[in-house]
């Protein structure tokens, strides 16, 4: 667009403006067929119904990453501290009474982005190393203190006598994992909807100029630590969510879930499925998930080694991830698909 057609556009009458209308603002048929797979295993894969649902829920847990790391640029690696403060705060509640599990999310939630606004900003004022060492600091830190908290949260024994109600006082959590699936498909796409509204608003964007250039946006008027604080606060509040989503489901809650182990197996999902896109959060999770499972089954002691190995793989030859690499082979076929007609 020239210049003088922008301010032509700038002067005229907000009536008389075109509308302009955001990217992806419109749902692709392949987006319609990815959220159609999880309800199609469920009838073809009754008996992975659990595995399932706690793969949906490590997507959410990675979607809170990539709101951060993908569009934001914020590199975390205590990301878990707000997962696991989710899920003690559903246990907990559980434990003494309160045992709604909606309510339980959402108060999760609030617990979790409120501790990510309060540490958002030794955060953000910092550069990407800097950054690292705090979200790091801020895990052991979570960690170790659940940890000498044992006569509240359990310790190294796990969260006791947690029991989750039933859904909507009907649907009770059962062990083929029937409730629990249909629980976090629906959690996981509202979000996913929210998500996908907020990072292709202008709010969005601005996350995406941040991350490009992020000396140049206070030239047009963003207040960058300002963006970054509510984009971290977001994704601590969706990581919290995500961790009471597990703590009811599996109805337990461990010190795992503040350990610095799942902040990297976190970001290995986002690296495999492509960071800054959504979709590479849940197709990271989906493919670790099932990676892990199924090379655990075939060798419990060295399953890590081949999750390595396809780690380095995906980074060395399919640089933005699975996804990024899909995109660069469609690059490459579309020209010369054009090029024959």
């Amino acid at each position: 667009m020239k210049p003088s057609t922008l301010s032509a556009m700038l002067a005229a009458p907000p009536a008389s403006r075109p509308s302009a209308r955001l990217p992806n603002d419109h749902w692709r048929p392949l987006e319609i067929f990815f959220w159609v797979l999880p309800l199609a295993a469920y009838f073809v894969f009754p008996d992975y119904l659990v595995l399932i649902s706690q793969i949906m829920i490590a997507g959410l847990f990675a979607l809170s990453l990539d709101l951060i790391l993908g569009y934001a640029g914020i590199v975390s690696l205590g990301h878990a501290a707000f997962f696991g403060l989710g899920a003690y705060t559903a246990g907990l509640l559980s434990v003494h009474g309160w045992s709604e599990p909606l309510s339980g999310l959402v108060a999760a939630g609030l617990v979790a982005g409120i501790f990510g606004f309060c540490v958002s900003f030794l955060v953000v004022r910092g550069q990407d190393l800097t950054r690292l060492m705090v979200t790091l600091g801020i895990v052991f830190m979570c960690y170790e203190a659940a940890n000498k908290a044992a006569f509240i949260t359990g310790g190294v024994d796990g969260l006791q006598g947690m029991v989750a109600g039933k859904l909507f006082g009907t649907f009770e959590f059962d062990l083929y994992g029937k409730t629990a699936f249909f629980y976090s498909f629906a959690v996981l796409f509202l979000l996913f909807v929210l998500l996908r509204r907020l990072v292709n608003s202008p709010f969005g964007l601005s996350l995406r100029g941040i991350r490009e250039g992020g000396r140049r946006m206070p030239a047009i008027g963003a207040n960058v630590n300002q963006r970054l604080t509510v984009a971290f606060t977001i994704g601590a509040a969706l990581a919290g969510i995500a961790g009471a989503l597990l703590a009811q489901t599996t109805q337990f809650v461990g010190l795992d879930s503040l350990s610095f182990t799942r902040s990297a197996e976190l970001l290995i999902m986002l690296v495999l499925g492509g960071t800054g896109r959504l979709y590479g959060a849940l197709v990271g999770a989906a493919i670790f998930m099932l990676a892990q499972d199924y090379i655990s089954g075939l060798n419990p002691a060295y399953w890590q080694f081949w999750i390595g190995l396809l780690l380095m793989a995906i980074v060395l030859f399919a640089r933005g991830g699975i996804l990024g690499g899909l995109e660069k082979i469609r690059d490459r076929i579309r020209p010369a698909a054009e090029g024959k007609q």
